[in-house]
């Protein structure tokens, strides 16, 4: 059987839990900051210290897949654990990998992280849109079948991305809403929150010339160590911020690996959430 689709679960995972994502970012430098080694047996000891500590407690789990692909199978192989061991807490797993290819190609992606019996299944994974929104299409046609979900690289936070998202084409729409539009048609109907996603970086600052109600989650990285603070959330979003699940991962993830501070962290981070978008 389908899980129920992913929008409704991510609604009521952030009611329940609070509305924050927290990144699984185990780069060399915060390994070393936890006085771990950067191998394997380092990237195991951090992924189980992050999952052990915030999985009964965050609605969302963001791994980067990068920085465990980069130590092979081995390093694959904590992932694929640290996923399951995530799910099995209750929390949502994000899978940001970012996948983007065509035809057989993008249906070999989609299988790895949104087959319901693949080792690194994922209620939705990160993709990229830029060889055509309808090169997506296994990936979107999979999600639905097993009730995950997609988030669409669209307003990203990265100074290069404009140069591709800002491109205007010759309806006198450029890229980036472009992709909003094909999400929106995506989530059409969905009477509480659509399965489909775009990544909007929180610090873009004032984002009213686009349309941000897809009826679909908002996945929104760049608070704390990026500079964007939980208080600038309505002032990007607007009245989307209710759809916004914003991520933090270093602004968590300095504190370990004190179980506790880390937590505290999180906790901290989802009550200025709560209330910024209370405020609105």
């Amino acid at each position: 059987m389908s899980l129920e689709p992913f929008g409704a679960r991510l609604s009521r995972a952030m009611d329940d839990r609070g509305p924050l994502c927290v990144g699984i970012d185990p780069h060399a430098s915060l390994l070393a900051d936890w006085g771990l080694s950067d191998d394997v047996a380092g990237l195991e000891r951090f992924s189980r210290t992050v999952v052990e500590a915030l999985g009964e407690h965050v609605a969302v789990f963001k791994p980067q897949s990068a920085f465990f692909e980069r130590f092979g199978s081995r390093g694959v192989a904590v992932l694929e654990k640290t996923v399951e061991e995530a799910r099995a807490a209750g929390a949502l797993v994000v899978m940001d990998a970012k996948r983007g290819d065509i035809g057989s190609t993008m249906a070999a992606y989609a299988e790895a992280f949104l087959q319901k019996d693949s080792p690194l299944f994922s209620d939705a994974l990160t993709v990229s849109p830029y060889l055509g929104y309808g090169s997506l299409k296994p990936a979107v046609e999979l999600a639905r079948e097993n009730g995950a979900g997609l988030f669409v690289l669209a307003l990203t936070s990265n100074p290069e991305g404009g140069e591709v998202q800002h491109a205007v084409r010759t309806d006198g729409r450029d890229v980036a809403a472009t992709m909003l539009a094909h999400l929106a048609a995506e989530n059409a109907g969905e009477e509480r929150l659509g399965s489909f996603g775009a990544v909007v970086g929180a610090t873009l600052g004032d984002l009213s010339a686009y349309d941000l109600d897809i009826n679909g989650p908002l996945l929104a990285p760049g608070i704390g160590a990026q500079g964007a603070a939980p208080a600038d959330l309505p002032g990007v979003f607007g009245a989307a911020v209710r759809h916004v699940v914003p991520n933090v991962s270093r602004g968590v993830l300095r504190h370990g690996p004190d179980v506790l501070a880390l937590r505290t962290a999180a906790d901290r981070f989802a009550e200025e959430i709560r209330a910024a978008v209370a405020a609105v």
